[in-house]
């Protein structure tokens, strides 16, 4: 990743799929310039730090963190490389050891509010008299690093013009930006780098430095506004030549170049590509206008080259075919570096293992910009790891660890993991309180419900006032899905929308039918009937709830089990009208894993929505989607609390199933668990998100048993694609030190947890002591997964301590239970006297005479 300056403003984009945007720029236009705004919120957080783990390599990230709940959020985000963060003034003294990574953001036009590095202002409005108060003092006094943030529907011409004669960073919104140099409507990408560069020549070209990804230059050209237009719109060399016009880089030749950056440097006065170069850049038979590679990248160059076609007998050849050889020789010349002991020795050496290690990095499909670019974003960390030797390698240099007694701490503290390790911090039941152990336990902290409460009702009366209009318009908001015209799908559904391998298919066909199976066991055999006096009998008999709405989350992962688990019970009882909603993907098509359980359990239509809107749909009924009785299904914290305001809301009429809070499991291990069981069975729930919970109560173990399902942990973590995601699940996970099955069992029933997995010895009969619980899982050979998606159960459960009032979802979820009486005269007469009684007691007169009338009429 290189290292040059940012351009002078800013590009603000939307959260990271907005980078696909179809109304601006899109993601590749504005890595091309490296410095995105990003406006970050504890709904987008997830998905901002999936974007730049895959993408973190492109860009100069910029982020407007106020809104985040913690420090830790912030930390996160400059751990991934984010290169300024702007905070709310107030917390700025918490990250002083950041320098000018952090600068605190502020809505009016304070520049008093500046720290020594800078600022961010927002909400920048040219017609506001306290803002050309602002821009007057800004343009004399120069301030450091100011960035401006315009007010909506702001002009963006004018904003620039403004923004440099305050000596300020705009920040200009992608969709008001576009490569295309001829459009009206928008401001072009090359017309703005024009006005900040800087020519001393009589045509006004600039001069270009060309440079390779590891910052080699090729050569010198120049570029005019119409150049850098066409070198943005088609992510090529173009460049203009003082002859002949437009040069487009190997159009005759076949050199062709892939444009990678642009970039200013520190006066304005010269461009820098950055290219991918195929082939050679120099007319002559040289790589470069400088001359030929040399050192590393004349290496790589070297190894790329033999790993397409060696020549015969290539010991490089040799190398990539050969995995254990190269391995044996990466620690062979590791080992003769570490012994070296001359300056020429160690120069050797060292060349030595890099040529072996490139091989390696190369035969993996990493180049040597990969490897740099990880350098770099190692750099951009604020944590630090201890950097200690594996054990094997610390033990075999003799490294032991200090024998002096360490400081007394509290028992919770003294067990805290390695900050480098993915383990979970331990506590002893024996050696603290009760209240600390439960404070231990305590799951991740939500939102409050009246924030939660504040951002999702504005949505849901938009919904219910607007209907198709409103569930559109945030169906492309939140989804980016902006083609989409319609926001349900009909049944019967088209057959490609669930065009599936023949192993999905499988798959889905097997978990129905177990699925099925277990539901349609819960029926009752018949309606009930029970005599409670002579003549007087009562009766229970069940129906189904007639239309159902049943929410599959989108987000982070895609859900069909979920689908199964709310389809198929749904389908059993004989509900009349289901309706599935679930969030489209940017295209606006669902995933076809969906539509096909949909098909199976007869949905009437599919929501192509999620979040507080799709709720609000099913609860009030659009033009096109069916209103609903009943809302099942789990879903984040807004999607909780707008199932449970529209319950609330006796207008809509609508029930929801239970509240729901992030995944978790506990898992209760013995002496005699697998380690690898216990760990991946923690992991699979540890995976679904950061606000995830998993909790191990180990019985009676030693810590060479905690030791080998730590390791466990840590191990199969680091495999698992999700393993950030991991990190913070597993950051608020405690493993629970107790001495019997009875204690283990108490404090589980406290937890009241989603997932109960009993790895121990008898585990049947442990069964009889689980009080609360939203499925237990029973024995070694019974893993979390299988209820999630094909034994049978259902997997829609309370969590969050709900355990203890709330079952899981079930075929009773979708039924009502009606009762009824039937009396004869007898029955009236013998029961007669006690009603009566009762209703003159709570002076309700014609409850009372109701049965009087009769009994009078009886005596006549």
């Amino acid at each position: 990743m290189e290292t040059e300056l940012p351009l002078p403003f800013l590009i603000s984009v939307a959260v990271p799929p907005g980078l696909a945007n179809l109304d601006g720029l899109n993601r590749e236009e504005v890595s091309l310039l490296g410095n995105p705004f990003f406006q970050a919120t504890p709904q987008i957080q997830d998905k901002l730090l999936r974007f730049f783990n895959r993408h973190n390599y492109e860009f100069h990230a910029h982020l407007d963190a106020s809104a985040l709940d913690s420090r830790d959020d912030v930390l996160t985000l400059l751990d991934r490389g984010a290169r300024r963060v702007f905070v709310a003034p107030e917390t700025l003294p918490e990250y002083a050891d950041f320098g000018d990574r952090v600068l605190p953001v502020v809505s009016k036009p304070d520049i008093s509010a500046a720290s020594e590095h800078g600022l961010l202002i927002k909400n920048f409005d040219p017609e506001s008299p306290e803002w050309s108060a602002f821009v007057e003092n800004a343009s004399s006094s120069k301030p450091k690093n100011v960035y401006l943030l315009p007010a909506d529907g702001t002009p963006l011409d004018s904003f620039i013009q403004i923004a440099r004669k305050a000596n300020a960073i705009p920040i200009l919104p992608s969709t008001g930006l576009t490569t295309d140099r001829n459009a009206t409507d928008k401001v072009s990408l090359s017309k703005v780098l024009a006005l900040y560069w800087k020519s001393d020549r009589q045509d006004g070209l600039i001069p270009t430095v060309v440079t390779d990804e590891a910052g080699v230059a090729l050569g010198l050209a120049y570029s005019s506004e119409e150049s850098i237009g066409e070198a943005l719109k088609t992510q090529t060399g173009v460049y203009q030549s003082r002859k002949r016009g437009l040069w487009f880089k190997g159009a005759t030749s076949g050199d062709t170049q892939e444009l990678v950056r642009i970039a200013l440097d520190c006066d304005n006065d010269t461009l820098k590509f950055v290219v991918k170069q195929k082939g050679r850049f120099c007319h002559l038979q040289q790589f470069g206008c400088f001359g030929n590679l040399s050192g590393i990248p004349a290496l790589e160059q070297v190894l790329l080259s033999r790993k397409q076609s060696a020549p015969e007998g290539s010991y490089t050849a040799r190398l990539f075919s050969d995995e254990k050889l190269l391995r044996a020789k990466i620690m062979e010349e590791a080992e003769e570096l570490c012994d070296a002991k001359t300056v020429e020795e160690a120069a050797f050496e060292a060349a030595d293992l890099i040529y072996f290690a490139l091989t390696k990095a190369i035969s993996a499909g990493a180049t040597l910009a990969d490897i740099e670019a990880n350098l770099d974003a190692k750099s951009y960390k604020v944590t630090r790891r201890p950097g200690n030797a594996k054990g094997k390698w610390a033990e075999k240099e003799g490294i032991k660890a200090g024998s002096s007694e360490p400081p007394k701490v509290s028992p919770i503290a003294a067990q805290q993991p390695p900050k480098d390790k993915i383990i979970m911090q331990r506590v002893d039941s024996s050696r603290v309180s009760e209240v600390e152990l439960l404070k231990t336990l305590q799951r991740p902290s939500q939102k409050s419900p009246e924030t939660i409460l504040r951002i999702v009702t504005p949505i849901i009366d938009d919904v219910r006032k607007n209907g198709d209009k409103a569930l559109l318009s945030y169906t492309h908001k939140f989804e980016k899905a902006t083609s989409l015209t319609s926001p349900v799908i009909k049944a019967p559904f088209p057959k490609e929308l669930m065009s599936l391998d023949a192993e999905t298919i499988k798959a889905i066909d097997t978990s129905f039918e177990n699925i099925k199976k277990f539901h349609a066991a819960q029926k009752d055999d018949k309606p009930l009937q029970v005599e409670t006096m002579p003549g007087i009998v009562c009766g229970r008999f069940s129906r189904p709830i007639e239309r159902v709405g049943l929410y599959i989350p989108g987000g982070t992962a895609v859900l069909p089990s979920t689908a199964l688990m709310l389809g198929v019970p749904a389908m059993v009882a004989g509900c009349q009208k289901l309706v599935l909603a679930s969030p489209p993907r940017p295209d606006g098509s669902i995933t076809p894993e969906i539509v096909y359980v949909a098909h199976k359990v007869g949905a009437e239509s599919i929501v192509l929505a999620g979040g507080a809107q799709a709720v609000a749909a099913m609860a009030y009924g659009t033009e096109s989607v069916s209103k609903v009785d009943k809302i099942l299904g789990p879903g984040n914290q807004f999607v909780t609390a707008a199932k449970m305001h529209v319950s609330n809301d006796t207008n809509a009429g609508v029930s929801i199933d239970m509240p729901a809070g992030p995944s978790e499991v506990l898992v209760i291990a013995d002496k005699d668990a697998n380690p690898a069981f216990v760990a991946s069975d923690l992991l699979s729930q540890a995976e679904h998100g950061v606000d995830s919970q998993v909790i191990l109560i180990a019985i009676d173990l030693d810590e060479q048993q905690l030791a080998a399902i730590d390791e466990q942990v840590h191990q199969q973590a680091l495999a698992l694609p999700r393993v950030d995601i991991v990190r913070g699940s597993i950051a608020h996970s405690v493993t629970v030190q107790v001495k019997n099955l009875q204690e283990a069992m108490r404090i589980s029933n406290e937890y009241a947890p989603e997932h109960l997995i009993l790895q121990i010895n008898d585990a049947a009969k442990a069964v009889d002591q689980v009080m609360n619980a939203g499925s237990v899982f029973i024995g070694e050979w019974t893993p979390e997964s299988v209820g999630d998606y094909s034994a049978g159960v259902n997997h829609s459960l309370p969590t969050y301590g709900f355990a203890k009032q709330y079952s899981g979802v079930n075929l009773a979820s979708f039924m009502k239970h009606i009762t009824c009486s039937n009396l004869t005269a007898e029955g009236l007469r013998n029961v007669g006297s006690a009603v009566m009684q009762l209703a003159k007691v709570e002076e309700l007169e014609a409850h009372r005479r109701a049965v009087e009338i009769r009994l009078n009429h009886m005596k006549k």
